[in-house]
């Protein structure tokens, strides 16, 4: 608890706090303008190709870099490390403080702007694949955060390249891609979403992700101690 304590004041006594509330509010305010000027299926469009392609995952790196990465950077983490607790009980966490805030500012957003547009159904839809999505990002912006100082780059390379732009070019892409793994979660609920992949393989492989990002993000902070890096 005084790890997730000393997180969340790291998150939240930050600048980037601020970027990560704007842009849900981008969101839900652009939502709700063109509901207002054209109507609610015309922003619904926006929504999941907004919504989890860009403003999710960006939340996410905010998150998952602000509860960890100024420790790496600034060498605190050494401190942190010489205390007797788990290195994975630490990076657990840390991640679970990175995942509130990706569902807070990023996951709710995007319920509240679905609701904007009049359908229900299709909002608790992509409110679950926005979970799902969340938590996996938040899990592997957490081990790459672990793994570089420059976690923000690495990551934003990640969701700009191969999420949105080789994602919108290539279907298969979807197979590999967290975005369209909560879509298909999504669409589990509500057939209007869009069906990018086989429905077990995004569970499985969400699950899978997010697993393998908190222990990866646990063990690299044991070969720290173990190495003395800073």
């Amino acid at each position: 608890m005084t790890i997730a304590k000393l997180a969340l004041q790291a998150l939240l006594g930050r600048r980037r706090f601020y970027l990560l509330l704007a842009f849900p509010v981008l969101l839900i305010g652009l939502v709700t303008l063109i509901t207002v000027l054209t109507d609610g299926d015309a922003a619904w469009e926006i929504v999941p190709g907004l919504g989890y392609t860009l403003v999710l995952p960006l939340v996410a790196i905010l998150a998952a870099s602000s509860v960890l990465g100024p420790e790496v950077d600034d060498g605190s983490i050494v401190y942190l490390l010489s205390k007797p607790v788990s290195r994975y009980g630490i990076a657990i966490s840390k991640w679970l403080v990175a995942l509130g805030a990706t569902l807070v500012a990023g996951s709710l957003p995007i319920f509240v702007a679905a609701l904007i547009t009049g359908d229900t159904t299709r909002a608790v839809a992509l409110f679950v694949g926005a979970v799902v999505a969340g938590t996996t990002y938040s899990a592997l912006f957490l081990a790459i955060s672990a793994v570089t100082r420059h976690a923000v780059i690495a990551s934003l390379m990640f969701v700009l390249i191969w999420e949105s732009l080789l994602g919108n070019l290539f279907t298969g892409i979807a197979w590999l891609s967290i975005s369209q793994w909560g879509i298909r979660i999504g669409h589990a609920l509500s057939d209007e979403l869009p069906d990018p992949a086989n429905l077990p393989w995004a569970i499985g492989a969400s699950l899978v992700v997010t697993l393998a990002g908190v222990w990866f993000a646990g063990d690299r902070l044991r070969s720290f101690s173990l190495r003395g890096e800073d």
